[in-house]
């Protein structure tokens, strides 16, 4: 049981045929989620299980404090002292690109700071809850890739808040797009963990968080709640209790069975790779559900 993704090196301190739960974003770590196979992990994604609402309850708080967390971070970036415009965030103009729990915290963190704030997102339905909250002090927009790169080229700021479950991130801005952006403006990739949106984007840390491309200040750090850790981890630990108490006291095939949400995060065993998504990204055959429970 652990937070972070599997790091280089860490596998070999699994058990074969043993249990993995945590984040795991496989599908933007090939090459580990070949050595996992080969060592027959079961892997549990935490980003995957969901609830009987097809809600993601481990992955939504920790999207939320990223999300909350983004607009400080944008602020301070748009600031002399962050070495960018001298600008506060309420003269800004803010395009949050995802309206899921991250990009609804920043969109509430960003019109509570007096930003101008646009949402974009694929489905119009993730954008009617915004619209009925804030009105008119948000702008909405149904995403297209053209749409994107003509909203960010006017913005000040954008938070990147896509998340696809058990899916690499999709590239929606290009490089192109990114130097078409105003010199000196700010994206914050909270989806850097599957890959983020831009072509520019590649991981940071929180001791060296940003780098400059294409004239734009990317801030890309990858699980953005370590930079809060005792909120996170209460949080956390709230919602992967439930989860874990499960597997303990009926072990994986009647936690599974008894459980649908459980089992959408369990993304492979015996080495094999059980969620469609995930097999796709990978480029392997996706075993059955119920084949797999009964193997290793």
């Amino acid at each position: 049981l652990k937070v972070k993704e599997i790091q280089p090196g860490e596998c070999q301190r699994l058990r074969p045929c043993g249990m993995l739960f945590s984040f795991l974003h496989l599908g933007a770590d090939h090459e580990m989620a070949r050595e996992l196979l080969n060592r027959r992990v079961t892997g549990i994604a935490f980003e995957t299980v969901s609830d009987k609402h097809g809600r993601l309850p481990i992955l939504a708080p920790m999207s939320a404090i990223a999300g909350e967390l983004a607009v400080p971070i944008a602020a301070n970036l748009l600031s002399l002292p962050g070495g960018n415009k001298g600008m506060l965030l309420s003269d800004a103009g803010v395009l949050v690109v995802g309206a899921g729990a991250a990009g609804t915290a920043a969109a509430r963190a960003a019109i509570a700071q007096g930003a101008k704030v646009t949402v974009m997102a694929r489905s119009d339905a993730r954008l009617a809850p915004l619209r009925a909250e804030f009105g008119a002090r948000i702008s909405t927009f149904t995403g297209t890739d053209s749409n994107i790169a003509e909203l960010a080229r006017h913005a000040e700021v954008v938070i990147a808040a896509v998340n696809i479950a058990g899916a690499a991130t999709p590239k929606l801005l290009r490089r192109t797009d990114i130097a078409a952006m105003q010199p000196g403006s700010v994206l914050i990739e909270i989806c850097i963990d599957g890959g983020g949106i831009a072509d520019t984007s590649h991981p940071t840390t929180l001791a060296a968080p940003t780098y400059i491309e294409e004239g734009v200040i990317h801030y890309c750090v990858p699980n953005m709640p370590a930079a809060v850790p005792h909120s996170a981890s209460l949080k956390i630990s709230a919602a992967v209790l439930p989860f874990v108490k499960a597997l303990v006291a009926h072990g994986l095939l009647r936690a599974m069975r008894d459980n649908d949400g459980l089992a959408t995060g369990l993304q492979m065993h015996g080495g094999k790779i059980t969620h469609r998504d995930v097999a796709a990204q990978l480029g392997l055959p996706c075993l059955d559900l119920d084949a797999a429970l009964f193997s290793c």
